[in-house]
């Protein structure tokens, strides 16, 4: 019987501990994202440079292309080609250290080019649709003005669009809008 009284009272105890929502069994905000990604494997956006607009940025006027081209349980690749230019690749990493986003350039001979794998960590500030990717030290000593890039990628809840948005020392520098053909 004291056995009973005293889980009884451990039990009241325990509900009346606040629950934190990590301790509530959150969902991963991370890994439902890469979840979302890893569903449109296959999927083929298209659009165009949003920001900027202006002549001398190699992306404008040019059409826009992200292919969700393979997919696996750790990695999804997302070709990305501007006009003709068919030398980037987005690599989406699962990893024990959280979503990793890198980007893969190469020359036409298929040769890693000098400026490639850059990229970082998704941070804690993510949803299941919006993931912020921030400079790691790898980017910031390859690329040292890219050491405070932040790349956002945002996935609409019906599978119909996409974005990807750079920001640079907290200012916009890129942003594409692609829609699902």
């Amino acid at each position: 019987m004291k056995l009973l009284g005293t889980a009884a009272m451990l039990g009241a105890l325990a509900a009346a501990i606040p629950v934190h929502a990590h301790d509530a069994g959150k969902p991963d905000a991370k890994a439902e994202f890469f979840t979302r990604l890893t569903a449109l494997c296959g999927a083929t956006f298209e659009g165009a440079s949003v920001f900027p607009r202006d002549a001398g940025d190699a992306f404008a006027g040019k059409k826009l292309v992200a292919h969700v081209a393979s997919c696996s349980a750790d990695e999804v690749r997302v070709p990305f080609i501007v006009g003709t230019d068919r030398s980037r690749t987005w690599v989406f990493k699962k990893s024990g250290a959280g979503l990793e986003l890198k980007h893969d350039h190469r020359h036409d001979d298929g040769t890693p080019d000098e400026q490639t794998m850059y990229g970082g960590m998704a941070n804690a500030k993510g949803s299941a649709s919006v993931q912020s990717f921030e400079a790691d030290a790898y980017t910031a000593k390859l690329i040292p003005a890219a050491s405070t890039n932040v790349w956002t990628v945002t996935l609409a809840p019906d599978g119909k669009s996409m974005s990807y948005y750079l920001e640079r020392d907290a200012k916009p520098r890129f942003k594409a809008e692609l829609l699902r053909k």
